[in-house]
């Protein structure tokens, strides 16, 4: 059984479950009946989890979106496709391991069917949370989004994109090769898709670096992902001068996928497994790409220019 990393509101679950390993360490034939505890600290952790994950504030759910087990573009890869090829580069620089995408089959057997799918890799442990820049995209990736979309509309397949970074790499050498350039053709290119297209906000969507990969005319959000123009510590350092005031900013910002479907700004929120998708990884993926069938099921229904209609609206109304 996997390890779960605790984060700092679930000590009181850790300490319940911790009760539990120890229990289930002991002589079965230990005078206490064992079982019959361990069966009501389960049935005690398990209602625990539950109502803490119903009442989490918004800097909490930042928190669950950056949890270092939560699932990534590979871990929905493997569970909720049964198909993908990867495709690398922009043929202009490089490639750009941050965003990863290629043809994909989303589901298996008579329900299976034939995508782009695109979006960004954080890693799983240091050396691969490296690799892939920490999910941060440099302009060689969305310049390799743009080929793809664009390949998407050569071939009539739809348009699947994860999107999960704190934003696009800041760096120099990323502003040298054109970042706010390569973000904005990306965008252009999300809109003028002559294919259906549907975004998923999978952990955190953050600034520009997501909007880039999240312009279609479908926008999903996982139960306890956010999605904001800033990170909550940006935006506290700005307006408070300390990162301390995280929490506060979080909580202004309305960044969780709740507060963004009353705005307008999402439009079906994707239910995770009690206590986070890094609970379930299997369970979050196959609850996530159900939902994906659904909406490209019900996009196939719209010719080219209704879909982009749809898309620009979307994109002209957010923020009013």
């Amino acid at each position: 059984m996997r390890m779960i990393s605790y984060l700092e509101f679930e000590k009181p679950v850790a300490s319940l479950e911790e009760r539990i390993a120890e229990l289930r360490s002991l002589d079965t034939n230990h005078d206490v009946d064992v079982a019959s505890e361990i069966e009501r600290l389960e049935a005690k952790s398990t209602d625990l989890l539950a109502s803490t994950y119903a009442s989490l504030t918004p800097w909490q759910k930042t928190q669950v979106a950056r949890h270092p087990q939560r699932p990534h573009f590979r871990d929905y890869v493997a569970h909720a496709f049964s198909e993908f090829i990867p495709l690398g580069g922009d043929r202009a620089y490089g490639e750009d391991e941050a965003i990863m995408g290629g043809f994909a089959t989303l589901g298996e057997g008579e329900n299976a069917r034939r995508v782009i799918l695109i979006g960004h890799e954080k890693g799983n442990d240091t050396q691969s949370r490296i690799r892939h820049n920490f999910g941060m995209g440099k302009p060689e990736g969305y310049r390799k989004a743009i080929r793809l979309m664009e390949l998407a509309g050569r071939f009539g397949l739809p348009v699947i994109t994860l999107v999960d970074t704190s934003g696009a790499f800041p760096g120099i050498e990323a502003e040298e090769r054109g970042q706010a350039e390569a973000i904005a053709r990306s965008t252009e290119a999300c809109l003028a898709l002559e294919t259906p297209m549907v975004s998923v906000i999978v952990g955190e969507g953050g600034s520009g670096g997501a909007v880039a990969l999240a312009s279609a005319e479908r926008v999903l959000m996982l139960e306890h992902a956010v999605y904001s123009v800033i990170s909550p510590e940006g935006c506290a350092s700005i307006l408070w001068r300390t990162a301390e005031k995280a929490a506060d900013a979080a909580q202004a910002m309305r960044i969780t996928a709740q507060h963004l479907k009353r705005l307008g700004v999402i439009d079906r929120i994707v239910k995770e497994p009690v206590g986070g998708a890094h609970r379930d990884v299997a369970g979050a993926a196959k609850v996530l790409g159900k939902a994906l069938g659904e909406e490209l099921e019900s996009l196939s229904q719209h010719d080219t220019r209704t879909l982009i209609r749809m898309r620009e609206e979307r994109f002209l109304q957010l923020g009013g």
